[in-house]
């Protein structure tokens, strides 16, 4: 490996990897969060990413970003303000010796939580393995107790049973407190909402309701499907009341709240209906190393090209601070005010499988 590809920069050992400040996009927000997908494929088939009626075309192993490439470019991120690391997907577990890659980014100076989201599909026998490695929390997405509607919802006829068995796994492991990312959609699962929440609280989940988005172009968004997140609060609070919690920090991007009894709580992310762009501090690396800084880009910074023709430290910097800093991304906002004033137009956008929830 030749001495470009170490991390040498003299930006970067002059701040230790910890820098006393990020820099700031054009909207005044900084860089705190960095989600990276380590594969475009998964073994699910959900309406809201990757529905079944299309058929894919992964990528080559070639052109996905090495743990050594993917190392090094987290470093860099750490360097620029970044201290939340979440491995996404696809489907991360689909990732061979992921646990190889966490020891990896769990060993860098300033990375203060790692996390994953998984379908849990193959959690279970790999949870102790991941936390061994480092991992701190996990999130499943989890989106109906009902097999016959988990089937349906998986695209693939699965059964949620290797599901809950990789929750009891990670539990045990320690990669907690468990998290359930659930998508509820009116008429598809949204009698389960209650029953949900009411099941994760009893086995000390934290379930967080998302709002159904228009992540992509693939999943035929209508607007008509979506609970909104006081709907979803509504509902809960009928039966089991709650009372809203502060946020813990800035960009928290759910809305939190605790029952009243204190056993727990519950939270929504209303990314359709209470937008929050204004606090968004989130980059996303995709598997073949395009660097996004919304959910909702079209286009992203092509960071493969330059990383694999022996570019330095500085250069990567460089390109990785001049888009932060030319970011004005707000689409939900931009969203919201154009289904307020009905001239929504659905927008090519990259697909959620390739770049993570």
């Amino acid at each position: 490996m030749s001495d470009s590809s170490t991390s040498s920069s003299g930006a970067l050992q002059g701040a230790a990897g910890l820098p006393s400040a990020s820099p700031l996009d054009r909207l005044g927000r900084g860089l705190r969060d960095l989600r990276i997908s380590v594969t475009d494929r998964c073994n699910f088939r959900c309406p809201f990413c990757m529905p079944a009626h299309k058929k894919y075309q992964f990528l080559p192993r070639r052109e996905l970003l090495s743990f050594e490439e993917i190392e090094r470019v987290t470093r860099l991120f750490v360097s620029l303000g970044v201290r939340k690391v979440r491995l996404t997907g696809g489907e991360p577990l689909l990732r061979s010796e992921l646990p190889r890659l966490v020891e990896m980014l769990a060993g860098i100076p300033g990375v203060e939580d790692l996390a994953l989201t998984t379908n849990g599909l193959k959690l279970a026998p790999l949870a102790q393995q991941l936390a061994d490695a480092g991992l701190r929390r996990v999130t499943v997405s989890f989106h109906s107790l009902n097999p016959e509607t988990f089937a349906r919802l998986s695209g693939l006829g699965h059964s949620p049973e290797p599901v809950l068995e990789g929750l009891e796994a990670a539990q045990a492991a320690g990669l907690g407190p468990i998290k359930l990312n659930v998508v509820p959609m009116r008429g598809v699962n949204e009698q389960e909402v209650v029953p949900l929440a009411r099941w994760a609280r009893q086995r000390g989940y934290v379930v967080r309701f998302i709002e159904y988005m228009d992540v992509g172009t693939l999943n035929r968004w209508d607007p008509e499907t979506v609970i909104s997140a006081t709907d979803i609060i509504d509902r809960i609070d009928q039966e089991m009341p709650l009372e809203a919690l502060a946020p813990a920090h800035r960009g928290e991007v759910a809305t939190r709240y605790r029952y009243l009894d204190g056993g727990g709580e519950v939270g929504v992310i209303a990314s359709v209906t209470q937008p929050f762009c204004g606090d968004c501090v989130r980059a996303r690396l995709s598997a073949e190393g395009e660097v996004f800084t919304c959910l909702f880009s079209r286009h992203g910074l092509d960071l493969r090209a330059p990383l694999r023709s022996g570019a330095g430290d500085d250069e990567l910097l460089r390109l990785l601070t001049a888009q932060w800093r030319g970011r004005r991304d707000r689409y939900s906002e931009q969203r919201a005010e154009d289904l307020r004033a009905g001239r929504f137009e659905a927008v090519e956008k990259v697909e959620m499988y390739r770049i993570g929830g």
